[in-house]
């Protein structure tokens, strides 16, 4: 039968590329047993958790309106690009001092775009259930005055898989502070993670995306590697661009807010819509930053 035929190629794909040492111990016999297919109750059953998982991602994209049907990320990299500041966003001193790189874009050949969720003054239930029934990836950047009128819900989304990272105490322009008054800023936050999520931050975005030197030095003081900013932003009824060419590229970091009615003519499953039509109709499927670092 081709199905069953096309998924033990799948399977001998996957077993000769990495579900088995690619080196003999010291002292092994190197000679290699013959691929074998796998038994047609193994090909039935991988089949079956293939269509229902189309299904299911079909049901939910129909559920939430969407165009299309997202696009699957591919494997995260086996190797991880290695990330530098994007020409122009460098400070003194950036490579001398190990200072936590600035960039927009993940070198990567893989078309994937990354979103990633500023601030936290909206708590939408139904965002997290519209993330978790499509399983979007996306990184949380959180300052603490605006969530801490309910931890709870960065819980449930910490629980879904999501990682909670730093965006200062009080989103200051931290270009007006000194040193240590960036220091408590950032540090303060990495504190407030630990307190209420188990964990500190590794990716800190700078408030507004303003930033010195002063900025990078206490980042890294509290433990931040990395500082990502945004190549495109997205909102509930347009898109903003960095680059001249208004598009999308492949690694592109992506920006939205916590943001509802309030502030916003829609509601966050109304941004997200809007983000995931234009990337699925461009051919690109939405990855896990913290997969690329």
């Amino acid at each position: 039968m081709p199905l069953r035929a096309g998924l033990a190629a799948l399977l001998l794909t996957a077993v000769a590329s990495g579900c088995a040492p690619s080196d003999p111990e010291p002292g092994a016999h190197s000679a290699k047993k013959p691929l074998q297919a796998p038994p047609a109750r193994a090909l039935d059953s991988y089949a079956a958790k293939v269509r229902a998982l189309t299904a299911a991602r079909t049901a939910a994209a129909r559920r939430w309106g969407l165009r299309r049907v997202p696009l699957a990320a591919p494997p995260p990299p086996r190797h991880k690009p290695r990330i530098r500041p994007r020409p122009g966003f460098e400070v003194d001193g950036q490579d001398e001092r190990h200072l936590p790189p600035v960039f927009t874009t993940v070198p990567t050949k893989d078309k994937v775009v990354f979103l990633t969720i500023d601030d936290g003054a909206e708590k939408d239930p139904a965002f997290l259930r519209m993330m978790s029934d499509l399983r979007i990836p996306y990184t949380a950047f959180l300052s603490d005055y605006l969530i801490r009128n309910d931890y709870g819900y960065f819980r449930r989304m910490q629980a879904a898989g999501v990682t909670l990272d730093n965006h200062t105490l009080h989103h200051p322009n931290l270009r007006e502070l000194s040193y240590e008054e960036q220091r408590d800023e950032i540090c303060g936050m990495q504190r407030v993670l630990r307190r209420e999520f188990g964990r500190s931050a590794r990716l800190f975005r700078p408030p507004y995306g303003t930033y010195n030197g002063d900025t990078l030095r206490a980042a890294a003081s509290c433990g931040i590697r990395y500082a990502p900013l945004w190549n495109e932003e997205v909102f509930v009824d347009h898109w903003d661009y960095r680059e001249g060419d208004r598009g999308l590229h492949p690694g592109d970091i992506v920006l939205t807010h916590f943001r509802g009615r309030s502030e916003w003519n829609g509601t966050m499953p109304d941004v997200i819509r809007r983000f995931l039509d234009k990337v699925t109709a461009e051919g690109y499927a939405v990855a896990r930053l913290e997969d690329y670092l």
